[in-house]
């Protein structure tokens, strides 16, 4: 597509450079008028053009920052993840860490990179810093049975039939973000009283339809829910069963170890990137986005990449995270 636009903003170019020349020459008012015209009408469709063809590069450039960033860090979240999706369909994690960590971004590459038909499933998302401070907690259930189209004096135990239901069909993920401001007791309510339930019931007819993935995820932007070490467990052990939360590897600080070895992957890999011609005048990339990160702090971090590659993060997340 920018090959074809840009071999038709050359014709334009050749066919404008003929008018003017052919302008010089001209006598008559009225044609050189009609020429002024033609003129006019073809740099304005060359202005639409050069547009298309920015707005394309653009797009081409964030794609493949996209996939780059994919390959940074999280590599202890990430193996923990495959593992468990590999023999199991059913299941709840906690993404946790400190402030600024990615855990939304992890999320998103999480099921993006390693859940089957991922885009075609059924997402119900919940943002509980908007009510997870209020002291009633059917507050929770109201906004839960809206999400997933029920009304608003429905039991967890509707809501969980509801969920089940998709869950026959097609997969679906459960998003709660900012469980960190639940109260203990509320977290503990949602498992209990709605996870268990879901999960005990899908675990009774796996067998019959375990092509599709049931995955509820709790998202801890503050690192502190993970301390509550009796609602999860670290590790899927024999033994384990889908109704327990499964905690995964709090995200750390990228080192630069870390980032020098995305550094390499970047020149191996994506050869067309704005990042390697930073990388080819700087000695030290590393240590640089270290040091404009606060000591590797991942959100930071990928702000400073986006920055090098002229991209906005903040703009760019927006379009690459669904979840």
């Amino acid at each position: 597509m920018p090959e074809a636009l840009q071999e038709l903003l050359d014709k334009i170019d050749e066919k404008i450079l003929f008018l003017r020349r052919k302008k010089i020459t001209e006598a008559s008012h009225s044609i050189i008028f009609q020429l002024d015209k033609e003129i006019e009408e073809l740099e304005t469709e060359r202005s639409k053009i050069t547009q298309q063809i920015e707005t394309l590069d653009t797009a081409a450039c964030s794609e493949e920052l996209y996939r780059a960033l994919l390959k940074l860090g999280y590599r202890e979240q990430v193996l923990s993840f495959k593992k468990f999706i590999k023999a199991q369909s059913i299941g709840t994690f906690l993404i946790h860490g400190l402030p600024d960590h990615g855990q939304r971004w992890l999320l998103n590459r999480l099921v993006t990179q390693y859940v089957r038909y991922s885009t075609m499933g059924k997402v119900v998302r919940v943002e509980l810093a908007r009510i997870g401070r209020r002291r009633d907690i059917n507050a929770l259930w109201r906004e839960l049975g809206g999400r997933v189209g029920l009304g608003k004096q429905s039991s967890p135990s509707e809501i969980a039939e509801r969920v089940y239901q998709w869950w026959q069909t097609q997969n679906v993920f459960l998003v709660f973000h900012d469980v960190d401001c639940m109260p203990k007791g509320y977290l503990q309510e949602l498992i209990g009283d709605f996870w268990l339930p879901l999960a005990t019931q899908a675990r009774e007819t796996f067998e019959r339809t375990h092509k599709f993935q049931l995955l509820m995820f709790l998202v801890d932007y503050e690192g502190c829910v993970g301390t509550q070490e009796t609602l999860f467990v670290e590790q899927q052990e024999p033994s384990w069963e889908p109704k327990v939360p499964l905690k995964l590897p709090s995200i750390s600080a990228f080192c630069d170890r870390v980032l020098s070895e995305w550094i390499d992957t970047v020149e191996m890999e994506f050869d067309t990137l704005p990042l390697i011609e930073v990388i080819n005048q700087m000695e030290n990339l590393a240590h640089v986005i270290l040091e404009n990160s606060d000591r590797g702090i991942p959100e930071l971090a990928m702000l400073e990449i986006c920055r090098l590659c002229e991209c906005n993060w903040y703009e760019e997340k927006e379009r690459w995270l669904r979840l």
